[in-house]
């Protein structure tokens, strides 16, 4: 058996996340809905009359499904390989789909996903600049 390599595993994920985060999106300009209402209606206006929040988590969605898949002008570059990136990104990506009730779902996905990507960060693993292929042959995932 071949070692996990824990950055395409969150790449799944995230991928994952950020597709349900869109369909979530389009949902919503028909069906607006704050997953908080039950506590204030403050934040109703998010949602309605005009479509912020929907908007926000329909860019964040097509953005990370850009960012994951990539996109051929994002593939191998710096931010593509970049895993310091998507924990800085991730985490917005998670609060913007938990503030709409349709996109709860997603939020959760993005926090594994974060999950996975810390761990895949905190053991050397290194994102490579052709997607979906293997890193290099060694024992650190890229180490000096």
């Amino acid at each position: 058996m071949g070692k996990l390599i824990k950055n395409h595993w969150a790449r799944l994920i995230v991928l994952t996340a950020a597709i349900y985060q869109v369909a979530a999106a389009i949902e919503g300009y028909f069906w607006p809905k704050i997953f908080w209402d039950f506590l204030t209606k403050n934040l109703d206006g998010a949602v309605k009359p005009i479509p912020v929040l929907q908007t926000i988590n329909l860019i964040s969605g097509l953005v990370m499904l850009a960012w994951e898949w990539p996109l051929g002008f994002l593939a191998g570059t710096a931010i593509h390989r970049s895993i310091e990136a998507r924990l800085v990104a991730l985490p917005m990506c998670a609060l913007v789909a938990a503030l709409m009730y349709q996109a709860t779902n997603p939020a959760i996905y993005y926090v594994i996903g974060m999950g996975v990507y810390f761990w895949a960060y905190s053991e050397g693993e290194v994102v490579v600049a052709v997607p979906w292929s293997l890193p290099p042959r060694g024992g650190n995932f890229g180490k000096v």
